[in-house]
């Protein structure tokens, strides 16, 4: 059963998250999250960044996909290169 708290915002719009929500949670110092406001319900959404072995199937599709279309590696560097605003 989810914990149900009570807390205030600050003047500068700071929430403080209950400990023992926290806790439950595993929520530490620098945890992010989505925040989604609808009239008058606000939801926070915890995220946390992928683990890099989770881009392996994307990586492997995009190298697939590149290949077949006759894409360089030169090309992505070009390509980087224009973005940055580089030349050469």
């Amino acid at each position: 059963m989810a914990n149900i708290s009570t807390t205030k915002m600050s003047s500068k719009g700071q929430i403080v998250i209950p400990d023992i929500i926290r806790k439950q949670l595993n929520l530490k110092p620098g945890s992010q999250f989505v925040v989604v406001g609808d009239k008058d319900v606000v939801i926070l959404k915890n995220i946390s960044p992928p683990a890099l072995n989770e881009f392996d199937d994307l990586i492997a599709e995009a190298r697939r996909k590149g290949k077949k279309v006759g894409l360089k590696k030169s090309d992505i560097l070009d390509a980087v290169r224009t973005v940055r605003g580089k030349t050469k």
